[in-house]
């Protein structure tokens, strides 16, 4: 690499002159006078080496030394200084330096350590290590100005001759010119081959001199921009060398542009250079751009950039190595985590302030990961509460998890301890919106990592449903049970883990035990067998349960044996005897219990709907068998004129449907049934209550065998119920208690009868079965309002039915027997309707001809669905779709959560995505509803003329088709608020939804992109707005227009202006009902109050809209009679004034929270606020009996205004004061009118002795006060401190009367006060005058 200048004057041909022929005389003698000449600087150079220490050696053996190293160069230092020939000698002696390492063998000599000179000589005072000869003599200063180098090849045997060199020049004690050394070396790295460049580089900061650091740290910047071999080596040096700030800075920033280009092995150290060279005050913006420009997905290696022409092996090979760097990457990110607390934290603040789910990167997983193994206590809990924010808003999604799994898995298992317990957290979370990405993240790390972190997922899910939470123990159940259908070979290997779960069921809901059980089932009776272990273990838990006289232990046996059922046809030997065998022994043990037969016949009839028996035909064939014939059997009847029998009621036969079949038909022999079950309590073979529940069991087993068709049971459709006279309902008053009893009972199991019957029939095709289950429908809510009624009157005509401890006044029980009883809570006891059955609601005008004995029409029959049936299959479906696409709320601390699945045993066989396919599927339907209720209404506003409340419009109509309009809108509003339309798999079901609601505006609409059918979406929904008939159907609309079009579109600036104009044009609407009455009540302002904040957070100028209320529609409503209301805003009346007071208090602080501090340009907008807070806040003192005082103060509006303003308002008084100081006054002055009145408020609450009330005052005391002292530092600054003095405020009540009670004390000390500039303890300062 480096070697000495040979000089011109040597002529190596001159060695052989005296070999060839025919030379010249005078060349032979210059030849041999340069020979001579140097004999004698090779005589010097050995002489002093010798005089100084040092004896030279050749070929291979090394040179001695016999004295110290700092003898030696003392010594050689020495000898040449006080030479005669000094400073001859130098040349002299370096000519014999040049001359001796001419020879190879010499030169490798002088650059390897010297040793101490053997035994024979004198080694006391050497030590075992010595430097190299070359070294020894480059410390001597008056040698090293006169070294000069060159490149020098590589040497022999495998010795690297230029990096010895190189290491020469390390750590030198003293370098006379650092100047020249830096330049020389610099030069050659520009000319060296790359080998020899690295070396160089690598080496300068162990060369160089402080001073020299900045002039090669430029060079070494230039040269990185040019040759990027060489970024590996230049990013060592810099790291080591002494930069400035500003230089640093420089070069971090052209690291950082080159960040994109560079190869994947090279990123671990261009990272550590950016993350180890930042500072406190720019790690914020440097971590920031690291994260842009990090793209871990898109930075291939050069060598896998040829892996597509290798083999399948040296591909993985390859993908490892990526891998491999990638985890140095984020081995570099964890070492500057844990010892820098700003760089943790300027990462958490740069993934924080992302916004769009694009720009999510695996990086930000893979640091959110890396923050959370980091033992750091703030990092950990910053961590979780980043991913848990961005999960909760939909930026980190699962597409983005899985791909992080699945290109970095061997990186991401260092991490497995933080990502179980991230997982945890989010699967515990009580915040529904979080716990599917915790699923998630359990599933892919089974899926990824080996079988130790896959019994640690197993482990976690057990204790997630053994903790006996309800959300979480869904979750992992439904986690469990997705892993066993996928990987069920791996889950057998820990079921022994699952099975442990048998011990934890008592807290476990009907669902869950099913769950439960099919996933035992699937691992125990798998194709592979693996699980089969527990088999034995299961058989003996469901006997136990099974034979159990409790119900609840009952019940897990009953679930648990029919999911075993359900699972054993994978078995192949002896499966129909071992299933039918487990069957009976079910049926057996549930005989004694109605309740349980029941619950057997239900879970009997699911597995039968979910499941696939192919196998187990004798099975289909034998409980198809003896179901048929046990329900004749016991349910069935043959209809006859006179029934006779002991019964409590007389019997008749109802709801007959099939007229001209009364003679010789059948019916359901429900009263007979019940009224044994009334007598002989407990030892009836047949209930009542199993009616619904066998039926059910017997269509499904019909629907199995018959491809779908009941043309076996659809006698059942049409037949009569064995009832009583529905008219006894009206003389249950002087019924006794017991026959109320038996009544209630009986149109109970009417009303399931029919619920049942028509999800039996809803989906088949004939004309005539469809009329039938349409009757049904309207008959069972006839017995719904029977039954209604009846318990109504049960409950309010019989004393002895109230609770234990209770009292009832007698206008109490009026009032409960004027309301009746709601049928919402018997709504969990109800038979469940199917999602099918939704499909009535395409069903038109359906008709059929009523043939006379000789099959002649007698008569054309007509059915269509009315606003009644309307109303009652919205409302079933909309409660479908609260409980199955709605977001689940979270419940409220310290109250108990309601179960949500009561009643929805049936819809929890199906997943969010079916009902989500099967709203879609009925939109047209639901539009075409939509648009009869709007022409309905406009058909009546225009005969009417405008006037809702017109003579002849019929109440009851008016009140059912409102129901029908909010609740189509509702059901709309849910349909398109699901979170999955937000997935990518799920953005074509989207589009469907989208092009039904655009081609009902204009048709062929379906394949346009999306923003255009957003926008014909929203502009076909906004039509309706004209004929909303009441404010709950107007804010319906409104959240449906907010769902449809936020979000899924770029420019929203359109569809807001829109929104608020809509919402405003709704305030200034007078909403009444048929009878004339102004809208009113508690869901009247609940409606109000939602479209008032829509109107102000949409609104383009939130300031001018609050302006607008406060100075014209209040002033307006004051002005008024009693039961008037504001022209400008007719929806503001003395009942709702509350309602407007809070909505714009609230929007308002909010509303200046946004304002940005320091810009001259928001000045008027604070003008703006303050002089609006003004106006609400005076409000307080002039309506005092419309109780605006404890909305300000209980909501606590007033202080949190003013601590907004001293944060952000403040910083802008102070830079803008000197430029507009009579602005800046005036708004002071201003605010400083609603302080004294907020002073005020302080003392009325005092007055008013409320503990509610007075909490608060302490808090705005210290806000008040703050704000004084706020103004004054202000004054400080601006150098006007003359103008401020403090004055006291006497303690009034609102009315601005004087307290009383605080008159004499603040005589007494008024003088103390006049010279006291600090308040005093129970007053409030202010400021009282600013000077010009």
């Amino acid at each position: 690499m480096l070697r000495k200048k040979r000089r011109s004057s040597v002529d190596e041909g001159d060695r052989s002159a005296e070999s060839k022929s025919k030379k010249s005389r005078s060349t032979g003698r210059a030849a041999k006078s340069t020979v001579q000449d140097e004999a004698v600087r090779r005589n010097v150079f050995t002489q002093v080496l010798r005089e100084a220490g040092i004896a030279l050696r050749q070929s291979n053996t090394p040179n001695e030394i016999d004295v110290d190293q700092a003898v030696f160069q003392k010594r050689v230092h020495q000898l040449l200084r006080k030479s005669p020939q000094y400073p001859n000698i130098i040349q002299e002696f370096v000519s014999g330096l040049e001359s001796h390492i001419e020879d190879q063998e010499n030169f490798k000599n002088c650059l390897l350590p010297c040793v101490p000179r053997s035994s024979d000589g004198d080694s006391s005072s050497v030590c075992s290590y010595q430097e190299s000869l070359i070294r020894l003599l480059l410390g001597v200063e008056i040698l090293q100005v006169c070294t000069n180098f060159c490149p020098l090849d590589m040497g022999e045997n495998g010795v690297n001759i230029p990096r010895i060199i190189v290491n020469q020049l390390k750590w030198l004690d003293r370098i006379m010119d650092s100047k020249d050394l830096a330049g020389k070396l610099m030069e050659l790295v520009s000319v060296a081959p790359v080998e020899l460049q690295r070396d160089i580089i690598v080496s300068l900061p162990e060369i160089l001199e402080d001073s020299q650091h900045n002039d090669v740290a430029q060079e070494l910047n230039s040269l990185l921009q040019q040759n990027t071999q060489l970024t590996v080596p230049v990013l060592d040096a810099l790291s080591s060398l002494n930069l400035n700030p500003a230089l640093l800075a420089e070069v971090r920033s052209g690291v950082m542009a080159t960040l994109t280009a560079v190869s994947l092995e090279d990123l671990p150290v261009i990272v550590k250079f950016i993350l180890h060279t930042v500072s406190a005050s720019e790690a914020n913006e440097v971590v920031s751009d690291l994260r842009k420009k990090l793209e871990l997905e898109f930075c291939v290696s050069p060598a896998l950039t040829q892996a597509s022409q290798q083999c399948v092996k040296a591909n993985r090979t390859k993908g490892s190595d990526n891998q491999g760097c990638v985890g140095l990457v984020l081995d570099t990110i964890k070492s500057a985590v844990r010892f820098q607390k700003t760089i943790s934290e300027a990462w958490l603040k740069a993934i924080e302030n992302v916004v769009e789910t694009e720009d999510h990167k695996v990086t930000d997983l893979l640091v959110l990961f890396i923050l959370h193994t980091v033992n750091a206590n703030h990092s950990r809990r910053g961590a979780e509460r980043v991913l848990r924010i961005k999960v909760r808003g939909g930026q980190i999604r699962e597409t983005l998890l899985q791909r992080t799994f699945r290109g970095y898995a061997d990186v991401m298992r260092n991490y497995f301890p933080s990502i179980l317990s991230l997982a945890q957290g989010l699967l515990r979370s009580p915040d529904p919106c979080v716990v599917p990405f915790g699923a998630h993240m359990y599933k892919h790390a089974f899926s990824t990592f080996d079988s130790y972190c896959q019994q640690e997922v197993v482990s976690s899910l057990v204790t997630h449903i053994c903790s006996g939470l309800g959300g979480e123990v869904d979750a992992a159940l439904e986690l469990l049970c997705e892993l066993v259908v996928q990987r069920p070979d791996e889950m057998a290997l820990y079921a022994v883990f699952v099975k442990g779960i048998l011990d934890y069921m008592e807290n476990l809901t009907p669902q869950q035990i099913r769950r439960l059980f099919c996933v035992l089932s699937s691992l125990a009776f798998g194709k592979e067998q693996q699980g089969s272990h527990i088999q034995d273990d299961m058989h003996i838990v469901i006997r136990k349960q099974l034979s159990s006289t409790v119900s609840k232990y009952k019940r897990i046996g009953i679930i648990g044996a029919v999911m075993v059922v359900g699972r054993m046809s994978s078995c192949s030997e002896n499966v129909p005897l071992h299933v039918m065998a487990l069957l009976e022994l079910v049926k057996s043990c549930s005989e004694g219990s109605p309740e349980a037969a029941a619950l057997y016949y239900d879970e009997l009839s699911n597995l039968l709907q979910t499941c696939t028996l192919d196998l187990l035909v004798q099975v289909h064939e034998w409980i198809g068998k003896s179901v048929l014939e046990d329900f004749q059997e016991d349910f069935v009847i043959d209809l006859t004129p006179d029934i006779s029998g002991n019964f409590p009621f007389p019997a008749a036969a109802m709801y007959n449907l099939d007229e001209d079949e009364s003679q010789g038909g059948i019916a359901i022999n429900l009263l007979p049934l019940l009224a044994d079950a009334f007598c002989y309590k407990g030892e009836q073979r047949v209930s009542p209550l199993c009616l619904a529940s066998f039926f059910r069991l017997l269509r499904l087993c019909e629907e199995n065998q018959h491809k779908g068709d009941l043309e076996e049971i659809d006698a059942l459709l049409g037949c009569p119920i064995m009832l009583t006279d529905l008219d006894v309902v009206e003389k249950v008053e002087s019924l006794s208690k017991p026959e109320r009893e038996f009544l209630c009972s009986l149109l109970f199991y009417t009303i399931n009868w029919f619920r049942e019957v028509v999800n039996a029939f809803c989906h088949q095709k004939d004309p005539e079965m469809k009329m039938k289950v349409v009757t049904p429908s309207d008959s069972f809510k006839k017995a719904g309002r029977k039954r209604k009624t009846s318990a109504s009157k049960s409950s309010s005509g019989d004393g002895a039915q109230l609770e234990e401890g209770t009292e009832c006044s007698l206008k109490e029980k009026e009032k409960e027997f004027r309301l009746g009883v709601s049928l919402a809570s018997y709504r969990p006891f109800f038979r469940e309707l199917d999602v099918e059955v939704l499909g009535v609601l395409q069903c038109g005008l359906l008709s059929r001809s009523l043939l006379d004995t000789e099959l002649h029409s007698r008569e054309r029959e007509e059915v269509q669905l009315g606003p009644a049936e309307l109303v009652f299959l919205l409302e079933d479906m909309l409660r479908k779709l609260d409980f199955s696409l709605a977001p689940v709320k979270r419940a409220p601390f310290l109250k108990v959560q309601s179960d949500r699945s009561v009643g929805f045993s049936h819809l929890q066989q199906k997943s969010p995505q079916d009902i989500a396919i099967s709203c879609v599927q009925l939109l047209p339907t639901l539009c075409a509803h939509l648009e009869n209720c709007h022409n309905h209404f406009q058909a009546l506003i225009s005969a009417n003329q405008g006037v809702v409340d017109a003579p002849g419009v019929d109440e009851n109509d008016h009140q059912l088709m409102s129901s029908v309009y909010q609740l189509l809108l509702q059901v709309l509003h849910t349909t398109f608020s699901w979170t999955g339309f937000c997935q990518h798999e799920h953005h074509s079901k989207l589009k469907s939804a989208l092009a039904v609601l655009a081609g009902r505006l204009k048709e062929g609409e379906a394949n346009l992109p999306l923003e255009q059918l957003v926008r014909h979406s929203f502009e076909y929904l906004v039509n309706f707005g004209s004929t909303v008939p009441s404010l709950s159907s107007a804010l319906s609309l409104t959240q449906l227009l907010i769902v449809v079009s936020e979000g899924r579109t770029a420019n929203q600036t359109a569809f807001r202006e829109h929104i608020a104009s809509l919402a405003r044009r709704f305030l200034c609407q007078e909403w009444v009902t048929p009878t004339g009455e102004r809208e009113r009540g508690v869901k009247h302002n609940e409606a109000l109050q939602a479209v008032l904040s829509i109107y102000l957070e949409r609104t383009g100028d939130v300031l001018r809209a609050v302006e607008e209320i406060v100075g014209e529609g209040i002033p307006e409503l004051m002005n008024a009679a009693k039961d008037g209301n504001s022209k400008t805003f007719p929806t503001l009346t003395r009942q709702t004034f509350l309602v407007f007071f809070r909505g714009t208090m609230a929007i308002l602080e909010r509303s200046v929270r946004r304002i940005p501090a320091v810009q001259t340009e928001k000045l008027l907008t604070w003008n703006l606020a303050v002089r609006d807070f003004h106006m609400l806040v005076n409000l307080v003192k002039v309506n005092l009996e419309m109780r605006p005082f404890e909305t300000v103060f209980s909501r606590c509006y007033g202080r949190l205004f003013l601590e907004a303003f001293l944060k952000l308002g403040m910083p802008l008084l102070d830079y803008s004061f000197k430029k507009h100081k009579e602005d800046v006054q005036s708004l002071l002055k201003t605010f400083q009118l609603s302080t004294r009145q907020l002073h005020h408020m302080c003392g009325h609450s005092k007055i008013r002795q409320d503990t509610g009330l007075t909490n608060h005052v302490p808090a705005l005391k210290k806000s008040l006060e703050q704000f004084v002292y706020r103004v004054k530092a202000m004054l400080v600054l601006n150098n006007c401190q003359e103008a401020f003095w403090l004055g006291n405020l006497k303690n009034r009540d609102l009315k601005g009367e004087e307290i009383l009670s605080q008159r004499s004390r603040v005589s007494d000390e008024e003088g103390e006060e006049q010279t006291s500039e600090l308040p005093e303890e129970g007053s409030d300062d202010e400021v009282s005058q600013l000077n010009e």
